[in-house]
């Protein structure tokens, strides 16, 4: 007899199951019907939830929905895609953003005449390995994409935070500060530290001190940096979320398969569902919270136009 354990991978705990029930309730409602309910002045932002596919094709499905990557990136635009490249662990173990997910981000962006693409982050492990194990080198080259040492200060410039509460200032990687379009696309899982990681969390490897946020406020910083520049979009890699043991992982018996990729320019309201995924309330992950207190987003998926699509 099939129960919740046949979504699950192989070897993970009934306490894994716990998470699919996110899943379910954030694709129980019918989009037509929810937005139907609003004023055009209500609804603050869009995101696209698809389910039940795997990665690039349920990305062709939410961009196609958004109106394709065109809409984002235009002839001869620079473009830099941020995944979650922290960890020296293998793609199956669910610490960084999956490398079929990102080639496929970066197939699009030059179909839609990027003149470049450029892949960093500043990780937590050693980065020639991480870039390495991970299997974003192997994709970007595949893609043609750059891949960028974020490892190197000397590409980092320091900058006024204008809204910044507790991060008024930090050196940026110039690739953020300057690219003419900014994809953030990061893994959704557990944190020690921060409960979640997500949209929000995968821009301090944007920084070159990431340790400045540990040390003073971590959930304020997080919130703070989006006033200086926020993403152009924001693609969420939900397929098997770590479910404990993050932000590193111990084993693939830490993920739990869902399935499941969230798009979205509102990068507080894809944080707000990727938390619904894991069964918190987006209040309760006090970065999301700052964020939608300082008018960044909406953690309010009631005012969110979520178009669902499952594939299967």
């Amino acid at each position: 007899m099939k129960t919740r354990r046949h979504f699950i991978k192989s070897g993970v705990t009934a306490a894994a199951v716990l998470p699919l029930l996110g899943v379910e309730r954030l694709f129980a409602a019918d989009s037509t019907n929810a937005v139907a309910a609003l004023t055009p002045t209500t609804i603050k932002s869009i995101m696209v939830a698809v389910r039940d596919g795997e990665r690039a094709v349920m990305l062709d499905k939410a961009m196609t929905s958004l109106g394709g990557m065109e809409r984002f990136v235009k002839k001869g635009q620079t473009v830099v895609v941020k995944p979650n490249i922290g960890w020296d662990t293998p793609p199956e173990c669910g610490a960084n953003t999956h490398p079929e997910l990102v080639g496929r981000v970066v197939e699009l962006c030059f179909a839609a005449d990027a003149k470049s693409v450029s892949i960093f982050d500043n990780t937590c492990d050693q980065w020639q390995r991480a870039y390495a194990n991970s299997g974003i080198e192997a994709i970007a080259k595949k893609t043609g994409a750059t891949l960028i040492n974020g490892k190197d200060e000397s590409l980092y410039r320091a900058v006024k935070i204008p809204g910044g509460v507790k991060l008024a200032e930090a050196k940026v990687h110039s690739l953020f500060l300057d690219s003419d379009v900014f994809i953030n696309v990061p893994v959704l899982k557990h944190h020690s530290g921060s409960l979640m990681t997500a949209c929000m969390k995968n821009l301090m490897g944007v920084i070159w001190d990431r340790r400045f946020y540990h040390r003073t406020d971590l959930h304020q910083c997080i919130a703070d940096l989006l006033t200086l520049k926020k993403p152009d979009l924001n693609i969420l890699d939900a397929y098997h979320p770590m479910i404990r043991n993050g932000p590193r992982g111990k084993s693939v018996e830490d993920c739990v398969l869902m399935k499941t990729l969230l798009v979205s320019s509102d990068i507080v309201a894809i944080d707000a569902a990727g938390a619904k995924l894991l069964e918190h309330k987006p209040a309760d992950v006090r970065h999301i919270a700052i964020a939608a207190q300082m008018k960044l987003g909406t953690m309010d998926l009631e005012q969110v136009d979520i178009r669902r699509f499952k594939l299967t």
